[in-house]
């Protein structure tokens, strides 16, 4: 057997159920999804994801006053105007795809 090192770490217990529910459906054991996390940082010489704020901010429509309301919507109009939209049934069948549904 190869030497181990223990590893522990502090985690939303919702976040650990959720994810070892996953595993467990894969077959994959905890241990093993952390090995197989710390060799791709190694691989990828950093996180193995992309790790980015968000493009734009989601703004929080109940707290606007009626000017600001009045202004987001306004830039939605004009986004339809300009044709920087995507009609509903292709943007769910993107999303869809994207997540194998």
């Amino acid at each position: 057997m190869a030497k181990t090192a223990n590893l522990y770490a502090r985690i939303e217990p919702e976040v650990k159920e959720q994810a070892e529910s996953i595993l467990t459906a894969l077959g994959i054991p905890v241990s093993n999804a952390i090995n197989m996390f710390y060799k791709q940082i190694i691989l990828q010489r950093g996180i193995p994801f992309e790790m980015k704020l968000p493009q734009t901010k989601v703004v929080d429509m109940s707290g606007l006053t009626m000017r600001e309301l009045d202004a987001e919507l306004d830039k939605g109009y004009q986004d339809v105007l300009a044709g920087r939209t995507k009609p509903a049934g292709e943007v769910f069948e993107g999303i869809r795809k994207d997540y194998g549904i």
